[in-house]
């Protein structure tokens, strides 16, 4: 199956039309045609089976044959994630954590952060891509970048981790991971949280955790942290 996206598509229409880009790649490259199938999410949950009633590579139309919603996970992972030196390398995080299951995304800048500014545009298409090829039907949502002591401000009601690399009391991720619950972890930067964002967020209720015992990248311990989190819940 392959799996198209729009946040327009709604459950009370009969038809639906592609806008110009999406029509030109399913007529002109994907060369379907009229009676074709296609399936369709709106990224909340909700996938549409739709047929080819016009094939125009300027307003692709279909006709909505049937929908059926997908429960929402019962859990809800949450990672706040400082960005890498390399672009490559967060977006390789943001497509395979949407590959196993996240749900929201908050670029943190912190104060060792060497990349303070994001390209929050190509990084939504990474992630829209990443959802669509996993065949998932929730998209999930990419938070403005943000200075980590005002993400601390805010009032944060999930099961809240820190995972640092000072030496300090920590128990394993994996070992504090209640299920059916919905999860808050902060990872840092290559040069890691600095001891006052660290005991910053002790105050603010955040439990020190552990992903291993070797030191990660922060793209590689982000993966490590969603996978621990969808893991427990299966």
């Amino acid at each position: 199956m392959q799996l198209f996206y729009s946040p327009a598509i709604q459950k009370n229409q009969n038809s639906f039309v592609f806008d110009k880009d999406e029509s030109k790649h399913i007529i002109r490259v994907l060369r379907k045609k009229t009676g074709d199938t296609l399936f369709v999410t709106n990224g909340k949950g909700t996938l549409f089976t739709t047929k080819i009633i016009l094939d125009s590579d300027k307003s692709c139309t279909t006709e909505i044959t049937a929908f059926k919603d997908e429960s929402p996970l019962n859990f809800h992972i949450h990672l706040a994630v400082a960005p890498t030196k390399m672009n490559e390398r967060y977006e390789w995080f943001l497509e395979k954590a949407t590959e196993i299951g996240i749900g929201e995304i908050t670029p943190i800048i912190c104060d060792h952060s060497e990349r303070k500014i994001i390209k929050s545009e190509r990084f939504e298409k990474v992630i829209l891509s990443a959802m669509k090829q996993s065949l998932q039907l929730y998209l999930p949502k990419l938070n403005p970048p943000v200075l980590l002591k005002d993400f601390l401000s805010q009032n944060h009601k999930e099961d809240k981790y820190i995972a640092h690399c000072e030496e300090a009391e920590k128990k394993l991720l994996k070992n504090c991971i209640t299920p059916h619950k919905n999860y808050l972890l902060l990872i840092g930067p290559e040069g890691d949280f600095s001891n006052a964002e660290i005991q910053l967020a002790l105050e603010k209720g955040f439990s020190p955790v552990s992903l291993g015992s070797t030191r990660l990248r922060t793209e590689t311990a982000a993966i490590v942290a969603t996978h621990s989190f969808v893991f427990i819940n299966e």
